[in-house]
Order: structure tokens, then sequence, then C-alpha cells
């Protein structure tokens, strides 16, 4: 919606609308790390990338409003060493906003944070306590990349009701039933997450970030520019690249 440029065709005739796009020969998220071990130094590589792109789109005043793993594509390249070295694509973004000004003052610089949505879109499991209400910020692509997040470090799956395909994304359990994490923190603000969900599986940094990201507050949870340098910290600090 934000590209401008010279209509070239007669408006009144019929036309065909092409889209030209990179080719992923890895697939979507969902498929590539669920078709592969879980490997630390993968989800690393995975969150750094994830982390810079989600800066690049709030730097420029892009919020995405459907981050999940299904609209993330992976190009599989090489290294100068033959080894596989996944490329992250972050896509389909029909559902995001160009954020043109943060308040009443049009003349005051845009900040995504200061942009408030009401429209309640996005894929349910993935969706902020904030957006189910109608009422959000940039913040909850923040949430929806925690969610992600701790979903691939510690492979929390859910089976889809409609496809029966198996996706990453955490949840909470309530009796047989599973809701989203947005909607669940929405009823009960002060329900305590259980991260990691597995003992081990996470460092404290890692820990400590994930919690914050997906805390019900969006004031509490850090913006994409601190997630991107915090998310460098942890990988270079202490994660082990060789497991």
């Amino acid at each position: 919606t934000s590209l401008k440029g010279e209509i070239t065709f007669d408006p009144h005739c019929a036309y065909y609308l092409w889209f030209v796009m990179d080719f992923c020969d890895g697939g979507d998220m969902n498929a590539y790390l669920l078709s592969r071990k879980p490997s630390r130094k993968t989800n690393t590589s995975f969150m750094l990338q994830l982390g810079s792109a989600l800066a690049f789109l709030h730097r420029n005043q892009i919020i995405h409003r459907d981050l999940k793993p299904d609209n993330i594509l992976i190009s599989q390249g090489r290294t100068p060493a033959g080894s596989p070295e996944p490329t992250l694509k972050v896509a389909d973004f029909g559902l995001s906003k160009v954020c043109s000004c943060s308040g009443l003052n049009p003349e005051e610089p845009a900040s995504v944070n200061k942009c408030f949505l009401s429209t309640a879109c996005g894929t349910d499991f993935y969706m902020a306590p904030e957006v189910w209400e109608g009422h959000y910020t940039a913040k909850a692509d923040i949430f929806a990349l925690g969610v992600i997040i701790w979903a691939m470090v510690e492979r929390i799956t859910f089976v889809d009701v409609e496809t029966q395909k198996e996706l990453l994304g955490s949840y909470v359990q309530q009796g047989e039933d599973i809701v989203p994490l947005g909607e669940a923190l929405l009823e009960n603000p002060k329900m305590e997450l259980h991260i990691p969900a597995r003992k081990k599986s996470m460092n404290a940094g890692m820990k400590q970030l994930i919690r914050e990201m997906l805390s019900a507050n969006p004031q509490e949870r850090p913006d994409a520019v601190e997630l991107e340098l915090r998310l460098v910290r942890i990988a270079c600090r202490e994660l082990d690249w060789d497991t």
C-alpha cells in the first residue's frame, strides 16, 4: 500500500498483476525446523536473524501484525566451506501497517511504539493480549516473536485443528484444551509462564528475555532495537555454538 509510481496501463482494460519474489528453497520455518533434529547453533542463527529483521521493520515504521513460522521463509545457502547456511526471509505483509506519524502532532517523527492500532488481526496463537482487545502498538510484534522463539528453543508444537498440521507455537494448557498465550494472559495478566518448560533448555539470559517479550504489559517488553542488541549479547556470551 506504500508503493508509489506512474500508472502505465489503461485502468479500463483487463490486466494481470504479477509479483516476482526470491525463491526460498528451504520452505517455511515450520517445515525446516520440524524436519530436522534440534540444533542450538541453528536456533541461535535464527534468533539473530529474526531480531535483525524485526528491528529493520520497526526502524522503517512497519508493524508486521502477523509474525508466525508459516510467514518466515528459508533460503538455503552455503558457506565458503560448503556447510548449509539458511537465510530467513520475513514474508506476507498483507496485514502490515506503515505508521506515518507517532501521535496528534503530524510533525513529530514516526514511532511504531507510539502508533496505536485498533484492528484485531493476525493468527490466534501468536497474537498479543492487547491485540485481542483491539488497542496495540508494534510491541505486539515483539510478543509474537517471543512465542516463536520460545517454541523454537524448546520445540513446543501444537496441531492446527483445521489443517491437522503440526506447528511451532507456545500455548497454555487448560484441561484438554490449548489456549493461545495472548488470550490466556488477557484473561489473567498475572499468570506465571513456566519458562523454560524443560530444565536446562535455555540459559538465564534467554529465559529472562523471553519472559519480558511475553509480558502481558506491552510497556514491559523490549522494543525491537533493544531486542536485537540483547540477542546478540546472548549469542556471543552465553550460547554454545558447538552444539
